[in-house]
Formats: C-alpha cells, structure tokens, sequence
C-alpha cells in the first residue's frame, strides 16, 4: 500500500511539475489588439498606442516590429520589459492618405509563441472642396 501511494505521489508531483515548466518564460499580454482611428480628417493626430503588460516571469525582449506598409510606422521599446510591467507600442499612421484603411504591425518577440499582430483601421476624410469666389474688381471704377 505504502508503494502505490508513493508512485501516486510522485505521478502527481511530476505532472505539476510539467504544467509548472509550460508557465515560465516572458508573456507579452494585450488588452486590445486593434484600434479603431474611427472617421478623422486629412493630416489630424495619426498616432497610436498599444499597451501591454509582461505577464510572464521573465524578461520580455521585442525583436522587431513592422509595419504592413510605408504607412504604418511603429515604434517599441527597445530595453527588456520586466515582469509585470506595462509599456507601450506607438503605431503613426500617415492621415494625409484619404480613404478607408485597415493596416497590421508584426511583432517579433522572444515569446514561445513568438509573433503578435496588431492592427489598425479607420478612414481618413477628404476635405470638402474650396467654393471659387470670383475675384473683386478692387473697387476700381471706370
């Protein structure tokens, strides 16, 4: 009875210790993963940002983060994101492009699971166009 409880036991430890090893590691955790810039006019704020936490037990490092086209600049920490800690990635996208847009950011981590895409969608307004007013003689009589 005392070795069927010990092979018991050590069944158990050993199957806690496995679920235990696939928890460890940096673990890059985002509230949201797309922003919506909604309807907004040529050349307004094109700037974004994402937060996330490191919720793992190691350091999170980003390796890259690449925007889908020339468009879409993203910009990320560059420093190891301890645990549990909160930074940002700042996506700018260029607004003086009219139209409707969904564009994504790849980023590249030392995750696991080592990729994440973001994205962004919106549309940016063409301007209404200027009236032409006729020209004023100045006031000159003939």
């Amino acid at each position: 009875m005392k070795k069927l409880l010990s092979i018991v036991a050590l069944v158990v430890l050993g199957t806690i210790a496995v679920h235990a090893q696939g928890t460890t590691g940096p673990v890059m955790t985002f509230p949201n993963t797309t922003i919506d810039y909604g309807k907004i006019e040529k050349g307004s704020d094109k700037v974004r940002k994402f937060a996330f936490t490191n919720t793992g037990n190691e350091p999170l490092i980003i390796k890259t983060a690449k925007g889908s086209c020339g468009c879409t600049v993203p910009t990320y920490p560059q420093e190891p994101i301890m645990p549990g800690e909160t930074k940002t990635i700042d996506v700018s996208y260029d607004t003086n492009r009219p139209g409707a847009f969904t564009k994504t950011v790849t980023l590249t981590t030392n995750e696991a699971t080592d990729t994440h895409t973001l994205t962004i969608k919106g549309e940016v307004l063409v301007p209404p166009a200027q009236e032409s007013v006729p020209a004023s003689d100045g006031g000159i009589k003939n």
